[in-house]
């Protein structure tokens, strides 16, 4: 009897959310296919033993696609900002606790007066993953601009699947000049 009532439990709240996920019509942004998408790219990046502030990048990309998705779908706004919000807190709930594991540190020398010595002389050292997902985010937040640019110079005209495969695109080249830039 215990086990037919562990049952009822997460079917009484399972079943409206799987029947409000079958519900919705749409987003305008970002939906699961560019979220998936972004997924599987960083996993096999990181199957391939790819560098990990491009790792990194598709990391940022997918947690910002993420919270633009979920912040989407909610209708009622609660708070002002509410999907910038959304999309802030999937950013650095996804980042943070990830960034031991891809800790990526790289030292830079800016020199103002030539000589090593000098006051002025600094070495900053940079977070390469941190910077690579905050790349990516912003890639994945300037894709629907972009397309909706691209749908103008066509004069209305959207190809199939436009915005995920720019989204894409531009995550994939981006990653492939900053992996011949650190080889």
């Amino acid at each position: 009897m215990n086990a037919l009532k562990s049952i009822k439990k997460p079917m009484k709240i399972g079943t409206p959310l799987l029947l409000a996920t079958l519900l919705v019509k749409g987003v305008q942004a970002h939906c699961p296919l560019c979220t998936i998408g972004v997924a599987a790219v960083a996993g096999g990046a990181m199957w391939l033993g790819v560098n990990t502030m491009i790792i990194s990048l598709f990391v940022g990309a997918f947690a910002v696609s993420t919270g633009w998705w979920v912040g989407r779908m909610i209708k009622k706004k609660y708070i002002p900002y509410q999907t910038t919000a959304i999309v802030l807190a999937s950013f650095l709930l996804t980042i943070i606790p990830l960034l031991p594991l891809l800790k990526n540190i790289y030292p830079i020398f800016i020199s103002w007066t030539g000589d090593y010595g000098s006051l002025l002389n600094r070495t900053y050292i940079i977070d390469l993953a941190l910077v690579g997902s905050m790349l990516g985010g912003a890639i994945v937040a300037i894709a629907p601009w972009l397309s909706s640019r691209i749908s103008a110079l066509r004069k209305g005209k959207i190809l199939p699947f436009q915005g995920v495969l720019l989204t894409l695109a531009l995550l994939v080249v981006t990653g492939a000049i900053i992996q011949v830039m650190l080889s």
